[in-house]
């Protein structure tokens, strides 16, 4: 009942996730950036990373603590939820000091933009808390549609800027605004859903509580803080290591092909948030995990190799469409969407290290991954600007999220599975070859790239099939599972 319960409530967040967020990545952002330059969009990509980058002040773990213990102990919401928002709140304070000092008096950031998007973060970061506990109580359809609203709003309002209904105009910081409303209104919406699961609801500061909670977040904070910084330090990297409006240009450039990359990890983050409640009950009622490790490796890895080997032959395809004729950066992307495979396994076998309270190992890897980052970076962002941190950002999530799945395989004494390890490798071998004998499939000329692309996935989902890699026998008793 788990599994098809998982994959039923899992199809509902990624159709709606499908429905909504693409249309923000491909025609909104997209769009916004023509408008307003490379420059002010690579300078407000810039200060939208910087936000991300100090989250341990913000969130101090809380959000994936808070996710795995009211999973084991749904009894403790009505119990804890008082006490750790008062907790949330007085870290979000702390969060905008340092930010706004950091920001704006170290980097000299545009003050406004610092603060209206540090306060984007909080109120991101807010809903994220808010979500962790309908993850963990498993209500997993009401979290989906939470999940979208943010997205939905943000999308009304900023497409009438695009048309300029009632006078709007396309400002890098009216496109800010549009944010606040979007977190503001879905943070209170998701507020409420919460509060009424509770039974009791009062803030209050307790401070024993709060040591004790902040000393059992800790491990999370690291591995939050860390996974941020080989995540986002790159553009900042970039603003910093390059010259004047060289710097903001090629951000906005990275920024192009990281969007993609970023709606690509969204889904692959969606779908890591409802694992960790369901590893985490499994695992403390002592359950054998190995076959939903296995399913959940095969749900996500299977698309997330078809979408990084497809982006490698269509990228300057898919820049054309979606920037109306701009390909500057295409290569950037064909390296980027690469990290999307990385990413997954970090998803899989990342969150499966977090719901057994395997951080230690987790933070080892973190910390290799920020060298790693940050020595590329240097030697390869003067030689090769926006396209060395690509590069440098693909090594980075492949060695880790490798890593991580062989501590996996450590920890939890998985056996080794040559049988799958034969149709990945057959599977990856067989996208090369179906690529790059249907690019051209039809011509060359027009359209005609996105009926090569069809008829590509169309062999791809075929190949999953025919290398075993994706069973049918799989797919019907899951259908079926009663």
């Amino acid at each position: 009942m788990q599994k098809k319960r998982f994959i039923f409530d899992l199809a509902i967040l990624l159709v709606l996730n499908l429905l909504i967020k693409p249309f923000w990545t491909i025609y909104v952002e997209p769009k916004v950036q023509g408008r307003i330059g490379d420059i002010s969009y690579g300078e407000y990509f810039v200060i939208f990373n910087f936000s991300l980058l100090l989250n341990i002040f913000l969130d101090f773990g809380l959000t994936n603590f808070n996710n795995r213990n009211i999973a084991q102990n749904s009894h403790l919401l009505s119990k804890h939820f008082s006490k750790m928002l008062s907790l949330k709140f007085a870290l979000g304070v702390f969060y905008m000091i340092i930010s706004l000092f950091a920001g704006i008096f170290l980097l000299g950031f545009n003050m406004k933009l610092v603060m209206i998007l540090c306060l984007n973060s909080f109120m991101l970061s807010f809903t994220l808390f808010l979500r962790s506990n309908l993850q963990a109580l498993h209500l997993f359809r009401v979290d989906s549609f939470i999940s979208v609203l943010d997205r939905v709003i943000m999308i009304i309002i900023v497409v009438a800027m695009l048309f300029g209904v009632m006078g709007m105009e396309v400002t890098a910081m009216n496109f800010v605004y549009a944010q606040t409303i979007g977190y503001f209104l879905s943070a209170g919406i998701c507020f409420f859903i919460v509060l009424n699961k509770t039974h009791t609801f009062k803030l209050n500061w307790d401070w024993k509580f709060n040591r004790l909670i902040l000393k059992k977040s800790f491990p999370f904070a690291i591995l939050v803080l860390l996974m941020t910084f080989y995540n986002r330090l790159d553009s900042l990297m970039i603003q910093e290591m390059l010259p004047g409006d060289f710097g903001k240009e090629q951000s906005g450039i990275y920024a192009k092909g990281f969007r993609l990359l970023d709606a690509a990890n969204q889904i692959a983050y969606l779908f890591s948030i409802q694992l960790i409640p369901l590893f985490s009950r499994m695992l403390k009622q002592k359950e054998n995990i190995e076959n939903i490790v296995k399913l959940s490796f095969t749900l996500l890895v299977t698309p997330a190799l078809i979408v990084s080997v497809s982006t490698i032959f269509y990228a300057e395809h898919f820049f054309e469409k979606i920037y109306t004729g701009d390909t500057v950066g295409f290569p950037i992307l064909a390296i980027l969407m690469n990290c999307f495979t990385g990413v997954s396994l970090t998803c899989i076998f990342g969150t499966l290290l977090t719901a057994s309270g395997n951080l230690m190992k987790q933070n080892m890897v973190a910390v290799g991954g920020i060298l790693i980052n940050v020595v590329l970076n240097l030697i390869l962002i003067p030689k090769f600007q926006a396209l060395g941190s690509a590069v440098s950002s693909l090594v980075t999530q492949m060695i880790t999220g490798l890593l991580q799945a062989y501590l996996c395989y450590k920890v939890f004494k998985f056996k080794v599975n040559r049988r799958l390890l034969t149709s990945l490798f057959l599977f990856i071998a067989g996208l090369f070859f179906v690529n790059y004998f249907t690019l051209d499939l039809v011509g060359k000329g027009g359209n005609a790239w996105m009926i090569n692309f069809v008829i590509m996935l169309t062999f791809s989902v075929l190949l999953a099939f025919v290398t075993g890699l994706v069973s049918h026998k799989s797919v019907f008793r899951f259908l079926k599972y009663k």
